[in-house]
């Protein structure tokens, strides 16, 4: 389906969303469909400010689900399980007027494959503590009998306010060289784009890998960073000598390559960034950096 009969299904629809964690994905999401008649509400630990949208604090408030068509769920596990599950699960099963449930998971369940390719038939085999919460989130969510469950497994998510530039106009950056390591990546425009795409064709219990079409090395993504800001290329630093954190480290034990076929053939899905020099430039523009002066190099010494 092309994007273009895609807005006309969504402007034709009266739907309520409810985003569960109204965090930066479920925001780029509440923007793309509000202007289109689109009824959102979210939740959040604590107030937010210019929301956008009517906010409930939860924990701690009653979530009314009366109406909501379409369920967009971000709030991540833990040690504990799935917050969401355990207190909302049975109220979300019997949600009479409940047509979509989309659970936001991550690429980070099909553990190092060694730089291989992986698809959503390749098994989970999660390294991380956070992988196996995911994976068990997963598991939870698809006994729930009766629901409308799509699973989303994102890749590294990047845009506007997130991504490289902040840490290069420091002046510290380092490109970790890891030989043979690669991320996938994606755009939150670009998620947005899936999730909307999928609640205009439902399919209960797929699952969808959402990244872009070009893995690559992290040093690669931000060298080009560094030239769209006019910045000299950072120094490389190898991966065993890499001051890092713990979380930080842990990334790069997970290698692989991330296939995004289904969105495509089934979902219709046509990328605006598929790949992170089309992303970044985005990037760029919308944070306003166009016009970034470089700091004046230091004099030699």
């Amino acid at each position: 389906m092309h994007r273009a009969g895609q807005l006309r299904i969504y402007a034709g629809m009266t739907k309520t969303l409810l985003c569960l964690g109204f965090g930066y994905t479920a925001q780029a999401l509440a923007s793309k469909l509000r202007p289109l008649g689109w009824r959102v509400i979210g939740t959040a630990r604590e107030p937010l400010a210019d929301a956008g949208v009517p906010l409930i604090q939860w924990p701690g408030e009653d979530i009314p689900l009366d109406g909501v068509s379409h369920i967009l769920h971000s709030v991540a596990p833990s040690e504990q399980g799935d917050p969401v599950l355990a207190a909302l699960g049975d109220r979300i099963a019997a949600a009479k007027d409940l047509r979509w449930f989309g659970y936001l998971s991550t690429t980070a369940v099909y553990g190092d494959q060694g730089g291989a390719w992986v698809d959503e038939d390749t098994a989970p085999a999660p390294l991380s503590a956070r992988a196996q919460w995911r994976v068990a989130a997963e598991e939870g969510w698809q006994a729930v009998d009766g629901l409308p469950l799509h699973i989303f497994r994102l890749a590294g998510i990047y845009g506007p306010g997130r991504g490289p530039f902040a840490k290069l106009k420091t002046g510290k950056a380092r490109r970790i060289i890891k030989p043979g390591q690669v991320f996938s990546r994606i755009h939150v425009d670009d998620i947005a784009e899936v999730l909307a795409a999928s609640m205009a064709a439902p399919a209960p219990g797929r699952i969808y890998n959402v990244c872009d079409d070009d893995p690559a090395p992290p040093q690669d993504v931000l060298g080009h960073a560094a030239e769209l800001l006019g910045l000299p290329m950072p120094a490389e630093v190898p991966f065993d000598e890499a001051a890092m954190s713990a979380m930080a480290r842990s990334f790069y034990g997970e290698n692989k390559r991330v296939h995004n076929d289904r969105i495509k053939d089934e979902l219709g899905v046509a990328l605006r960034y598929p790949d992170y020099r089309s992303g970044l430039k985005a990037v760029l523009e919308a944070e306003d950096l166009a016009n970034f002066t470089p700091p004046a190099a230091p004099p030699a010494l």
